[in-house]
């Protein structure tokens, strides 16, 4: 029985990702790639902040969504999964289909000629457009700090803080910040990059500062405002920057470097940095059998450490803007 039991875990498990893998393949194509790309196109650099503002909040008004929407379900039960999953699936379907009816497709720009999925990795384009792959190296450190401290963030609230209602706590700093970032982003279109990303990165340090001292729920509140305020504008600015820096007539084949500085490699090493600051936390069993690590306010530190790089990065980043003489400085 212990053989079969195994193989037939080892098969789900292994559907588990390959279905996953899929989803991925067809979300990313579709928003990273496809997405990303018409709303490069669709905007110019008088509106780039306004429209980078509401796209930037959107992933995090969806996670408050897909919380609320949901709490009504049993998720100790495998059906109330199943029916999730199949909700999701069809919401997205019909999304799909309506947009192929009511976007407006046709403010594109002229499509240059074919090129590879490696040209915007060719060291002659990344010569030929420096401030854009500047600007990708400090969004990619900017992302990695995020990264430090958001896959115990939930963790952290729950378990090492004891707030079994951190959604209350959630729910108001998500909503004032994606408020806040929808009404910022017409900063960047009036003031430019730099005045609009220091007050961002501000903010972000700012949070840290109090979610790594207090423990208590209302600096925690404050903490946790101030960090999402920071997080979804300066995503908003930088966005918007490299929207700016995209050769007009190439936005599609420049999607792929974006993602990877934006979330392959801040995915990769903000998690290490993490785990590694955790080493010798101390651990919690899961209902699943699985261990994992109860944050401490040290994934704070960490991430406030990453942020001080990061303004080595865009001081690199002013001057190379003051050197082109970039009109989004």
């Amino acid at each position: 029985l212990f053989p079969a039991a195994a193989s037939a875990a080892a098969v789900c498990v292994t559907l588990t990702i390959a279905l996953d893998c899929i989803m991925t393949f067809f979300g990313s194509s579709a928003n990273d790639a496809a997405f990303n790309a018409w709303l490069t196109e669709s905007t110019t650099s008088k509106n780039r902040g306004a429209a980078e503002g509401i796209n930037a909040m959107m992933p995090l008004v969806a996670i408050l969504a897909v919380f609320g929407g949901f709490m009504a379900f049993d998720l100790d039960k495998a059906e109330s999964w199943t029916l999730i999953f199949i909700i999701i699936g069809a919401v997205v379907t019909i999304i799909g289909v309506v947009g192929i009816f009511i976007i407006d497709d046709s403010n594109s720009c002229p499509r240059g000629t074919k090129n590879s999925v490696f040209y915007g990795f060719k060291p002659s384009v990344i010569k030929q457009n420096k401030l854009l792959y500047i600007t990708l190296v400090a969004f990619a450190v900017f992302s990695i700090s995020i990264q430090v401290f958001m896959p115990y963030l939930i963790l952290y609230y729950e378990v090492s803080l004891g707030m079994k209602d951190y959604v209350l706590i959630m729910a108001p700093a998500i909503i004032i910040a994606s408020v806040f970032t929808a009404i910022y982003g017409r900063v960047y279109d009036k003031l430019g990059f730099k005045k609009s990303v220091i007050p961002s990165v501000a903010l972000l340090m700012a949070g840290y500062v109090f979610l790594f001292f207090f423990k208590t729920t209302l600096p925690v509140f404050i903490g946790s405002l101030l960090m999402m305020c920071g997080y979804l504008s300066g995503a908003a600015v930088f966005g918007a920057m490299i929207r700016d820096c995209t050769p007009k007539d190439k936005a599609g084949v420049f999607q792929g470097v974006r993602i990877f500085g934006q979330v392959l490699i801040p995915g990769v090493i903000g998690p290490y940095i993490g785990s590694l600051v955790l080493k010798n936390a101390e651990t919690i069993t899961n209902n699943d059998g699985t261990v994992s690590f109860i944050p401490n306010e040290n994934i704070y530190l960490a991430a406030f450490a990453v942020a001080v790089i990061l303004i080595g990065v865009l001081v690199f980043e002013f001057n190379a803007i003051k050197k082109k003489g970039a009109s989004n400085e």
